[in-house]
């Protein structure tokens, strides 16, 4: 059947983008094939480069150093992306690093197909031509399976350009959103397929089988926030007094650490799993806690993270979400997904 390289985001020290990884090479090994995850970590000089060739904007550079400032502060945000890398070596194989697209290029040789997704891999405010498979053999086999775009407006013209060429050279292609459907027709003329994100791939009970319980911590108002905005808090002790439940604080960001709340810091994604299985609520703004929430039958509170106004908002996903479990469920999403990899993979 031959061997497959993924692309997907891996690094960033959050539970979606490993779990989604994890979910995506789990399902394709399933199915038969060889596949690993390209070990794609660019370097500061990748990452300029890129910045200038796309015309991203430099406030993307600032807000890294900003997170990575948050990060270096916190013991906790350290010895999570440490239990993130010991669940890659525990659970999944990954290629040898990649620091530039040069690199990627000579890796692609040992791969009969390769393949992208999910997760906001293709957002055009922060556009990366990787994640676009824009390196190796034109003639390789390429395949997108539900990558996220993440926002709703057509990106500029040079964008539109090179995000229409990259994807004349794929072979099948399908993106995580109807909003992001609707983008590429007004960029490419055609309109890909809809899927779901790769953790709706799993089954709750599959997904059980790999959270670790923390007891002592079960019916919490488990609060999971990526964005900072005051008015998470508020809502915090308006449902813990409504509801009576105690707030567990799974902390991201330097507001979410200054909170009076008990936290849940430095866990795995074993361990968050695990929280969301054993909350009695879930107070979120995040898309795949509003997924892993889903998934697991616990009541969620969504906090929307953006102005819908604002040209950058990314509510979109979680709109769609919300929007396809509401009118057809996630058992038939899965089946959806779990059809579309099969037929394409097989060409």
């Amino acid at each position: 059947m031959g061997k497959i390289g993924i692309m997907t985001f891996l690094h960033n020290g959050n539970y979606g983008s490993s779990l989604q990884a994890y979910a995506l090479q789990r399902v394709v090994r399933e199915m038969g094939y060889d596949c690993e995850h390209m070990d794609y970590r660019p370097d500061l000089r990748e990452k300029a480069e890129n910045l200038i060739r796309c015309g991203n904007s430099p406030k993307l550079l600032l807000e890294g150093q900003r997170k990575r400032q948050v990060q270096g502060s916190q013991e906790g945000m350290r010895a999570k992306h440490r239990a993130i890398d010991d669940f890659y070596a525990r659970r999944m194989a990954l290629s040898p690093v990649c620091r530039n697209r040069k690199e990627l290029s000579r890796l692609s040789g040992r791969y009969d197909q390769l393949m992208c997704g999910s997760d906001q891999i293709w957002n055009p405010v922060w556009m990366n031509p990787a994640y676009f498979l824009d390196f190796g053999a034109p003639e390789k086999r390429r395949i997108a399976y539900a990558p996220s775009l993440g926002v709703s407006t057509a990106p500029g013209r040079r964008k539109s350009r090179m995000i229409r060429r990259a994807l004349a050279l794929f072979d099948a292609v399908s993106v995580r959103e109807e909003e992001g459907a609707r983008l590429l027709v007004t960029v490419t003329g055609d309109r890909p397929p809809v899927m779901p994100d790769p953790v709706c791939l799993l089954r709750k009970e599959e997904w059980l089988e790999l959270a670790a319980p923390l007891p002592g911590r079960e019916g919490r108002l488990l609060c999971y926030f990526i964005g900072e905005n005051p008015e998470y808090w508020r809502r915090v002790l308006a449902l813990s007094q409504e509801k009576g439940l105690t707030p567990l604080v799974i902390p991201v960001t330097a507001e979410s650490y200054a909170q009076p709340f008990e936290k849940l810091d430095g866990a795995g994604p074993e361990a968050f799993l695990g929280a969301v299985a054993g909350a009695g609520m879930l107070c979120t703004d995040s898309f795949h806690g509003l997924a892993f929430g889903s998934i697991f039958g616990k009541p969620v509170d969504l906090l929307r993270r953006y102005r819908d106004t604002d040209r950058e908002s990314k509510n979109s996903r979680v709109d769609h979400f919300l929007r396809e479990t509401r009118s057809r469920g996630l058992e038939r999403m899965r089946q959806e997904g779990l059809e579309w990899l099969s037929r394409n993979l097989e060409g």
